[in-house]
């Protein structure tokens, strides 16, 4: 009985696989058509996409059109080809502006541009790409069932940049560029005032302005090690028992000793 059956999938296998080489060769677009339909409902996506791709451009205009630009968008979603998904969806919310999946498609489409952003430490021109377009469907849907994940989306990817330009901050203080690295911080914290990051960010800020400070020319170092006594005031004031209390009163003393022999 079981060779039966095995035999029985074999059968099957090898008609299907048969009648889909046929349909990718036959000039009968409707063949192609039917044939990547019951292909994107069985969720061989892959399969339908090259049925769908032969047949798209013959299609527009036609009743089928709105359907299969539908199902072509969300093959190329589904198979993880996030660049094409993102523009098919756009090409068919502007295509059928009615359709009772425009709402679906706009959300899809903007999510699509989303799963592009790469990781924080390399460029993220498409993260502010995909945060555009999905404020704009925000904007465009304030309604909509899809808000919460999309306001969950566009956190997450603005939470990707602000680490970026923190970690971009610190990179000065790392490579010690001490002043461009109190510029760069500073800017920080005040771009991002309930950041996460702010107590590193004020912590790498006392770092930076206590080294210079303390290797600087004499005629320059009284005011910049009073920038770094400044720098440990705000690093105390915004987290007073800070993980790094014992390091910053370590400057702290370094910073007032070396002062002292300015108010002789």
């Amino acid at each position: 009985m079981k060779k039966v059956i095995s035999l029985l999938v074999l059968v099957v296998f090898f008609s299907s696989c048969n009648e889909y080489q046929k349909a990718l060769k036959n000039e009968d677009i409707a063949v192609k058509y039917e044939l990547g339909t019951q292909l994107y409902e069985a969720g061989k996506y892959s399969k339908a996409i090259r049925l769908f791709e032969q047949v798209a451009t013959t299609y527009r205009g036609k009743p089928q059109a709105e359907k299969l630009f539908y199902m072509f968008s969300q093959s190329y979603f589904k198979t993880n080809q996030f660049y094409l998904a993102g523009y098919q969806f756009e090409s068919f919310t502007s295509s059928y502006p009615k359709s009772e999946k425009i709402e679906e498609a706009a959300f899809l489409g903007a999510k699509s541009y989303s799963k592009l952003s790469p990781t924080f430490s390399l460029d993220q021109t498409d993260t502010f790409k995909a945060i555009e377009k999905m404020q704009n469907f925000i904007d465009s849907y304030p309604n909509s069932s899809y808000l919460a994940e999309a306001n969950v989306i566009v956190k997450d990817l603005a939470e990707k940049i602000e680490k970026k330009v923190y970690e971009n901050a610190k990179g000065y203080n790392t490579i010690s560029d001490y002043k461009s690295a109190l510029v760069a911080l500073d800017n920080f914290v005040n771009d991002y005032p309930g950041t996460p990051y702010k107590e590193d960010a004020l912590y790498y800020r006392l770092d930076s302005a206590y080294k210079l400070g303390i290797n600087s020319v004499p005629d320059k170092m009284e005011e910049r090690l009073k920038v770094a006594k400044k720098a440990y005031s705000n690093l105390v004031k915004f987290k007073e028992d800070t993980k790094y209390k014992e390091k910053a009163d370590e400057m702290l003393a370094r910073v007032e000793k070396d002062l002292e022999k300015f108010t002789k």
